[in-house]
């Protein structure tokens, strides 16, 4: 009877220990396979996931899985095509428009500057041109993004000096906002503070922000540019005192062709692409960008 006893715990200690090594082995198993599965998601890589088990259930996860991953690589691909297209399509109709319509503008300047033209027509051309010039700013715009998103403007950067460059571009808004009686309030320190750039980025990322500041900052009459530096990183700020964003529109603002609520009144309206063509450049120069309400 003790033998018999023996034996059967022998045997339930035996089916133990096979429970623990297979308990073992599918953690194992699964471990390896989570540590797969998050370096396929976080390196966006097109492999499956291959585990050697006899485990059938384990089997069955893991076809599921491979074919959630085979989906989604190929909705990825559908998706980076469809933006190659559009960024490709955009580039095109931009070039395309944009010969005929330079060549317009030239004609109504012409027509513009010529004195001989009645007065009744002056207004109907001036009004023409306008628009034209708008039209060829926005396609421009177009352009210059879909460059940017293709990866065709190549950036060579180099030593610049922030504080003439912010100086320089200022100054540029001096009669505007003499004009229009704002105040502005400019703080820019004495000693050259120098960044890796280019000039050309730079004074468009500026004047883009400042005018944005005074189409949207009308409210405050009060504008303002600071400069200041750390060991590692300079920062320009570009601030006004208008009545601000909400907080829903704040993440959104850098968004493609995206306008506040505002912009259906004509004083505020806008392309909707200044703001994103800001974001690029800024980016392109290895910076970061952030509105701060």
């Amino acid at each position: 009877m003790i033998y018999i006893l023996i034996a059967i715990i022998c045997l339930l200690i035996g089916i133990i220990i096979i429970q623990l090594r297979s308990k073992t082995k599918r953690n194992h198993e699964l471990h390896y396979m989570t540590q797969k599965l998050n370096n396929v998601i976080e390196n966006q890589t097109s492999e499956n996931l291959l585990v050697f088990t006899d485990d059938h259930y384990l089997v069955e996860l893991l076809i599921g899985i491979n074919d959630l991953l085979n989906h989604n690589q190929k909705l990825l691909a559908d998706y980076s095509r469809k933006e190659e297209a559009v960024r490709k399509m955009i580039s095109n109709i931009s070039h395309d428009l944009k010969t005929p319509l330079t060549v317009v503008v030239g004609y109504l300047e012409i027509l513009k500057e010529n004195k001989n033209f009645k007065q009744e027509s002056e207004k109907e051309i001036g009004a023409a041109y306008d628009k034209a010039v708008e039209l060829l700013a926005l396609i421009n715009s177009f352009f210059d993004l879909a460059r940017m998103e293709a990866g065709d403007n190549e950036v060579k950067l180099e030593k610049i000096n922030i504080n003439e460059i912010c100086k320089e571009t200022i100054l540029e808004f001096h009669h505007v906002l003499r004009n229009k009686n704002w105040t502005v309030a400019i703080e820019i320190p004495e000693e050259p503070i120098y960044a890796i750039g280019t000039i050309e980025s730079l004074s468009r990322i500026l004047r883009n922000l400042l005018s944005n500041a005074i189409r949207y900052g009308k409210d405050g009459q009060t504008i303002g540019l600071t400069v200041r530096y750390d060991r590692s990183f300079a920062y320009i700020e570009v601030w006004d005192k208008g009545k601000g964003i909400q907080e829903a529109s704040q993440e959104k603002v850098f968004e493609r062709l995206y306008t506040l609520e505002d912009s259906r009144n004509k004083l505020y309206q806008g392309s909707g692409l200044g703001l994103t063509i800001t974001k690029r450049l800024v980016e392109s120069l290895g910076g970061t960008i952030l509105l701060l309400c």
